[in-house]
């Protein structure tokens, strides 16, 4: 019992949680980037998307569930961290033409 309450009250391991929260969600988001990318060319598009949709999330939740180890703080901080890699995987992926694009403003009356 010692051993499990020293443990919910170290944050060092709440924070590596959150890390491992980051990669698994780097793999997950950078996995569906990359599964865009060459799914759209390919001649079998649905295979690639079942079989990487399958891959990810087998690997998120066998990742969540080792990561937490039976401890919701644990959990909660890995899922924080997940979340955060969406929006840094969304930040890297975006070219520097999409960045470029912005919509021009319309007139606010009509002519």
């Amino acid at each position: 019992m010692t051993n499990r309450r020293t443990a919910m009250n170290n944050p060092g391991i709440l924070i590596l949680a959150g890390v491992a929260g980051v990669a698994l969600g780097v793999m997950f988001f950078g996995g569906l980037w990359w599964t865009v990318r060459r799914g759209v060319a390919s001649p079998q598009p649905a295979l690639w998307f079942l079989v990487s949709s399958l891959l990810r999330v087998a690997i998120t939740l066998a990742g969540f569930y080792f990561v937490s180890g039976g401890q919701w703080q644990r959990l909660v901080s890995c899922l924080v961290g997940f979340m955060a890699a969406r929006f840094i995987v969304t930040r890297l992926t975006r070219s520097a033409g999409e960045k470029q694009m912005r919509p021009t403003q319309e007139a606010s009356h009509a002519p």
